[in-house]
């Protein structure tokens, strides 16, 4: 397994640097397999979706549909796949954004009763609350 940075797949989603984003392409494309998978980690998904959001402009639904696509192929292995699975459908649906729709997934995973936050479009979200 080939544990997979933010900007790796930023290159690759964007393609928007020549070098780096080939040097990406042939890893995910070329060395990547379901016997070799890539591995994304909670934190990398999360600051992936930050990034095409805030720095590349992408819109929720397409964000969500970029996550959709690396939950279901075999030659990457996500972290707490149930979890960004139930972030991603938020995020599709425009409950809230696909961070704190994690951090409650997470927190119902945990056994939390409710996640306290102050952030109005967090509280649109199930199991969020004021304090």
């Amino acid at each position: 397994m080939i544990g997979l940075d933010t900007n790796i797949l930023v290159r690759y989603l964007t393609q928007d640097d020549p070098s780096q984003s080939r040097r990406a392409t042939e890893l995910i494309e070329q060395r990547l397999s379901e016997d070799n998978p890539g591995f994304l980690s909670i934190v990398a998904m999360a600051e992936m979706a930050w990034v095409l959001e805030r720095s590349y402009g992408f819109a929720a639904a397409k964000i969500a549909d970029t996550i959709e696509q690396l939950l279901g192929t075999v030659e990457v292995v996500v972290e707490d796949e149930q979890e960004v699975f139930t972030a991603m459908i938020a995020l599709k649906e425009g409950r809230g954004s696909f961070a704190d729709a994690l951090i409650g997934a997470l927190g119902e995973r945990a056994g939390c009763s409710v996640t306290v936050t102050f952030d109005q479009k967090a509280l649109r979200l199930p199991g969020f609350a004021l304090p």
